[in-house]
């Protein structure tokens, strides 16, 4: 319906209820009749929209609440924009004023901005289920590749309604396409650093190297921590001592990450050296100590275990111990490799031997050299 139709429509009614249509009071009453009608729509709509959000709660589908929430408050502010502009309309029809020229164009960028607002609101809740679900273990997708394609749509459907704007502004959108390629140059020369992080970003969104909550290190930077947040720019890390880093993206391209948070076994490597006046009983010893290993409940029998004696040291006979634990959880590995040291200790204690320290024995040629006692 557009204003004349409307016009028609409410003189038509006036006529019918003895009211006078033309005239200065004719039409300042159909500008009332039409904010009237604007708010009456606007509190109908909202009491509809209420009125399904309490049926959608009692369903287990969290889609359909995530669209309505998103459409509650553009839908409010859309009803008021084309009301305001049919009413602006007709009273630049009565006043011939410049003041009220512009209601048409205004309505079609209201239209397009509410319609804007009600697709980015439409991402954020889904990219939020979709966050939820992710937690759960609901989805495959994780947490860095649902914020990508959120961050993404949403500046698609951001660049569209601007485009769509200056459209029915009157600006040739061809020509702004083509002076942004000319510009873009010129702003990527003078922002390469700008976009390096934003490339480094989308690679990591990509090849998802590391994804928010892991922990990772860098053996080329000194870079390690809990991955707190990935932005276009800049990624987030936290350190162990809790202080945060903050890592340009770029940095990622060119540098080695280590995920220690996808290792599947944690490794036990350790040398133990017992006494050289111990040598007799080294065989029993590395056979005892590779069966206890085998037998831990904690030690994965999959992986590799192997206990050998390995070299005479300077001042102990070494006896290397390599194995691999279940659990990849830092805390609980440590009380796994605490206890398998005891249990080696214990064996060595068993056997009647000891463990070595550092020890030298100086040996003194009286013969060469000899001491004169004085008398």
């Amino acid at each position: 319906m557009n204003v004349d139709e409307l016009r028609a429509w409410m003189a038509h009614w006036m006529e019918r209820l003895g009211l006078h249509p033309d005239g200065e009071v004719g039409w300042i009453g159909q500008i009332f009749v039409v904010v009237l009608l604007t708010a009456l729509a606007a509190l109908l709509a909202s009491r509809l929209l209420d009125r399904v959000a309490r049926q959608l709660e009692r369903s287990k589908n969290r889609w359909d609440d995530a669209v309505l929430a998103a459409l509650r408050r553009p839908m409010r502010w859309l009803i008021w924009i084309v009301g305001i502009s049919f009413a602006a309309e007709i009273a630049r029809e009565e006043t011939r004023s410049a003041l009220f020229g512009a209601g048409p164009t205004l309505r079609t960028l209201g239209v397009v901005g509410c319609l804007a607002w009600f697709l980015i609101r439409l991402i954020h809740n889904f990219e939020q289920t979709y966050l939820e679900r992710a937690r759960r273990g609901e989805t495959a997708l994780d947490h860095a590749t649902v914020e990508a394609i959120g961050k993404l749509l949403r500046v698609s459907v951001f660049i569209t309604a601007v485009l769509v704007a200056l459209q029915t502004l009157g600006f040739s959108v061809s020509g702004v396409l083509a002076f942004g390629g000319i510009g873009g140059i010129a702003v990527g020369f003078a922002a390469k650093d700008l976009l390096a992080n934003f490339f480094g970003a989308f690679m990591i969104y990509l090849d998802r190297p590391f994804v928010t909550g892991d922990w990772i290190y860098s053996p080329d930077k000194d870079i390690e921590g809990t991955v707190e947040h990935i932005g276009w720019r800049l990624t987030r890390i936290r350190r162990f001592d809790k202080r945060p880093i903050y890592v340009p993206n770029s940095v990622f391209t060119s540098i080695a990450v280590v995920n220690a948070s996808r290792m599947t076994n944690r490794r036990i490597k350790c040398v133990v050296g017992i006494r050289y006046d111990d040598i007799a009983k080294m065989r029993a010893i590395v056979e005892d100590i590779e069966a206890m290993l085998r037998s831990h409940p904690e030690i994965d029998p999959a992986q590799t275990t192997f206990v050998s004696f390995v070299e005479f040291g300077p001042s102990s006979c070494d006896i290397l111990v390599y194995t691999f634990t279940r659990t990849t959880q830092w805390v609980p590995f440590q009380k796994v490799q605490q206890d398998v040291l005891l249990r080696i200790a214990e064996i060595i204690r068993a056997h009647g031997a000891e463990i070595a320290f550092p020890t030298r024995t100086v040996h003194l040629h009286t013969e060469r050299f000899p001491v004169e006692v004085p008398a």
